[in-house]
C-alpha cells in the first residue's frame, strides 16, 4: 500500500481508476487482490462516481455553493454516506407562486442504503427545510442539539406520515455514524443549538465549520469553543469546509449583546408609544432580550404569527428561554393594552406576504391599526434577494405614519455569521492542510479561497466547488471527480417538481404575456365554423385597442377555418393548434406579446 500511495503522489493522471490501470500488474497485487479491484470497479459503475477504492474520501456538494441556502452536503467513504444538513432555498422571482427550492435529492435516495446518518448543525431552515421531502424515503438517523431536534419535530408535526429517529446531542458530545466519527462543537449562531463538526474519518480529519460567529458577550451560553479547535489544529485537520457569507467583510460581527443595549435606549425614549418589533422566530436570544426589556419597562407582549408561537412554545419546553407567561396577551385583545403598555412581537421581518407584519400594515390583524403613535423596530436585514420586498412593507408602515427603525440606521440587528477577523482566528487555529470554502454565492466561495491562500492553505489545495461537485481528499492529495446529478426542485403546495416545470412555465408566461380564451363552435361532419369566435383576452391588450384587435383576430381564425375545411370530419386537434398559431401570430404583430391561447372548440 506504500509503494501505491508514494507512486500515486507523483502521477497526473486524470483519474484513479486510470492510475491503478497504468500500474505494474506486481504493485497492482500488493495494493488489491483480484477480488478487491473487482469490487472497486463494480462498485464505481453501479454508484456512478469515478475513482473510489477506499483510499479516498468523498465530499457531495448538493446545495449551498454557488447560492444562499439549499446548503447539503454528503460525506462518501466506501459504502458509507454521512448527510449534513438538509436545507430549502429561496425562489427566484421567475418562479411564481413556488413555495420552497430544494435540492435535488434523487442520487442519494437512490443510495440510501449507504447512508448512516444524518447530521444537522444547526436548525435554520436552510439547513433544515428539506428534511421532510429526504425523510418520506430516507430512514436514517438525524443527530443534531437539543433545540434543533425540538424544531425539526416541530416541523415534522405537518408531515404526520414521516417517522423522525433522532437524537440530541449536547455540545462537545461524539457519536459513531458508519465509519464517520462526528464530534459536535458549540459555536456562536443566530439561533441557539448550532454546532461546528470535527468529523473523523478513515483518511483524516475533517472539520465543518457550519454557520458561526465569535461573540465573546453572547446572551446565554458559552462562546464559540476556541479552544477545541485550537487542539484540532494542534493534532492535524485534514480539510476545513467553512462557512462564507460574510467573508467579504472586515473586522469582527457586531455581539449580540449590543442589540440588547440599543433596543433598551429605543424603549426608554418610546415610553409612550405602541412598540411593533419583527425578527427572525428562530433567534431564540433576541426574543429572549425583548422579554426581559418588556419586562423592564412594563409591557405586555402579544406574539403575532404562527412560526413565532411554535418556536417561542417549543424553546420554552426545553428551557431555550424563559419568561413569565403573565407578560403575554394574546393579539386579538391588544386593543385593551394602552399603547405605552403594549409591545407585539412578530414575524415577517423579510417582507413576505401573508405573515404577521404583512397582515398588520395591510389593516388585516384583529384590533390593530397603525399609525402615528406606532414605532416599529425591524430587528433583522434583509436575506439576500428579499431587499426589495423588505423595503416595500418598510415604506408601508411610513406611509400609515408610524415611525420605522431598521439596520441601517441603528444596531438593532447583529448578523449570526463570521467577518474576517473571526475567519482569520478559525483559520490559524485549526491550519488545514486542505481547504473548501461552501455556503455562499460564487463571489464569496472564490473570495474565501484567496483569504485562504492569505492564511497559508497553498492554492493547489484547495477547490471551489458547484452544486454537483464530488471533491475526493486523501492524506496526501485533493482533486475534482465526476459530477454527482444535483441541482434544484421546487416544492409547489406539497408536491416536488423540476424546476423546468410547465406550470411554471405558463405562469410565468401568463404574467408576463396575458392570455387569451377563444371559443368558437364547428360542425362535427363538415368542419366548418357555426358561429361567430368570441375572445376574452387579459393581460396584454389595452382598452383602446382591444376592438380593432379582437375584430381583426375573429376575421383570421374565420379565414383558417374556412381555408381548412376539407372532406370528412375535421381533425380537432389540427384545429386547435392553427388556431394556437394563428392569433400567437397575429399578437404578437400588434402588440408584441405571446400571450397562452385557450382555444375551446365546441362541436355541433
Amino acid at each position: 500500500m506504500e509503494n501505491y500511495e508514494e507512486d500515486y503522489e507523483n502521477e497526473e493522471l486524470e483519474n484513479e481508476a486510470d492510475y491503478i490501470e497504468s500500474i505494474s500488474p506486481k504493485i497492482r497485487k500488493r495494493t488489491f487482490s483480484k477480488k478487491e479491484f473487482a469490487k472497486e470497479r463494480r462498485m464505481g459503475k453501479k454508484h456512478g462516481v469515478a475513482g473510489l477504492n477506499n483510499k479516498g474520501l468523498q465530499v457531495m456538494f448538493f446545495g449551498g455553493v454557488g447560492k444562499i441556502g439549499d446548503n447539503m452536503t454528503a460525506l462518501r467513504y466506501g459504502d458509507d454516506i454521512l448527510v449534513i444538513d438538509v436545507g430549502v432555498g429561496f425562489a427566484e422571482p421567475d418562479m411564481p407562486g413556488i413555495d420552497l427550492v430544494i435540492p435535488d435529492m434523487s442520487w442519494l435516495k437512490a443510495h440510501k442504503e449507504m447512508i448512516k446518518g444524518i447530521v444537522i448543525t444547526h436548525a435554520h431552515e436552510d439547513h433544515i427545510g428539506s428534511l421532510p421531502y429526504f425523510l418520506d424515503d430516507v430512514k436514517s438517523t438525524v443527530y443534531g442539539s437539543k433545540l434543533t431536534i425540538a424544531l425539526i419535530e416541530g416541523k415534522l408535526r405537518e408531515f404526520p406520515k414521516i417517522k423522525l429517529k433522532s437524537q440530541a446531542v449536547n455540545p462537545g458530545g461524539a457519536v459513531n455514524i458508519g465509519c464517520f466519527s462526528v464530534e459536535f462543537i458549540h459555536v456562536n449562531h443566530s439561533i441557539p443549538g448550532a454546532y461546528a463538526l470535527a468529523i473523523t474519518t478513515p483518511v483524516g480529519v475533517v472539520f465543518v465549520s457550519g454557520d458561526f460567529k465569535i461573540d465573546f458577550t453572547p446572551i446565554a451560553g458559552d462562546t464559540t469553543d476556541l479552544s477545541r479547535m485550537g487542539e484540532l489544529g494542534s493534532k492535524g485537520v485534514l480539510l476545513m469546509m467553512c462557512e462564507s457569507t460574510n467573508i467579504e467583510r472586515p473586522g469582527m460581527s457586531m455581539s449580540e449583546r449590543v442589540v440588547g443595549e440599543t433596543l433598551d435606549e429605543i424603549m426608554a425614549q418610546s415610553k409612550s408609544n405602541r412598540l411593533i418589533i419583527t425578527s427572525f422566530a428562530s433567534n431564540v436570544h433576541r426574543v429572549q432580550q425583548i422579554m426581559d426589556l418588556a419586562k423592564k419597562y412594563n409591557r405586555k407582549v402579544a406574539f403575532s404569527g404562527r412560526s413565532m408561537i411554535n418556536t417561542m412554545e417549543l424553546a420554552m419546553k426545553i428551557g431555550e428561554i424563559k419568561f413569565d407567561h403573565k407578560q403575554i396577551i394574546d393579539i386579538e385583545k391588544a386593543d385593551k393594552v394602552k399603547d405605552e403598555e403594549l409591545l407585539i412581537l412578530g414575524t415577517g421581518s423579510q417582507g413576505q406576504e401573508h405573515t404577521a407584519l404583512d397582515r398588520m400594515v395591510k389593516g388585516e390583524v384583529a384590533n390593530i391599526k397603525i399609525g402615528s403613535n406606532d414605532v416599529v423596530i425591524f430587528s433583522s436585514s434583509p436575506v439576500p434577494g428579499n431587499e426589495k420586498s423588505v423595503t416595500n412593507i418598510i415604506n408601508q408602515f411610513i406611509t400609515l405614519g408610524a415611525k420605522v427603525i431598521y439596520d441601517d440606521l441603528s444596531d438593532v440587528h447583529a448578523s449570526g455569521h463570521a467577518c474576517q477577523t473571526e475567519f482569520m482566528v478559525v483559520h490559524k487555529l485549526l491550519k488545514p492542510r486542505f481547504f473548501i470554502p461552501m455556503h455562499g454565492e460564487i463571489k464569496h466561495l472564490k473570495y474565501h479561497e484567496q483569504f485562504a491562500i492569505n492564511m497559508g492553505v497553498k492554492p493547489q489545495n484547495i477547490v471551489v466547488p458547484h452544486v454537483g461537485s464530488v471533491v475526493e481528499v486523501g492524506k496526501n492529495f485533493i482533486r475534482e471527480l465526476n459530477d454527482v446529478p444535483a441541482g434544484e426542485k421546487i416544492v409547489d403546495g406539497r408536491t416536488v417538481y423540476d424546476v423546468d416545470n410547465a406550470v411554471v412555465r405558463d405562469r410565468l408566461q401568463l404574467a408576463e404575456e396575458g392570455m387569451c380564451v377563444v371559443v368558437f363552435g364547428v360542425n362535427k361532419n363538415t368542419g366548418k365554423m357555426v358561429n361567430m369566435p368570441e375572445l376574452i383576452p387579459r393581460g396584454f391588450i389595452y382598452p383602446n385597442e382591444i376592438s380593432a384587435i379582437v375584430k381583426e383576430a375573429r376575421q383570421s381564425l374565420i379565414d383558417m377555418v374556412t381555408n381548412s375545411v376539407g372532406e370528412g370530419k375535421p381533425d380537432w386537434n389540427e384545429l386547435k393548434n392553427n388556431t394556437k398559431k394563428v392569433l400567437t401570430n397575429l399578437f404578437f404583430k400588434k402588440t408584441k406579446r405571446k400571450p397562452v391561447i385557450i382555444p375551446i372548440i365546441l362541436e355541433v
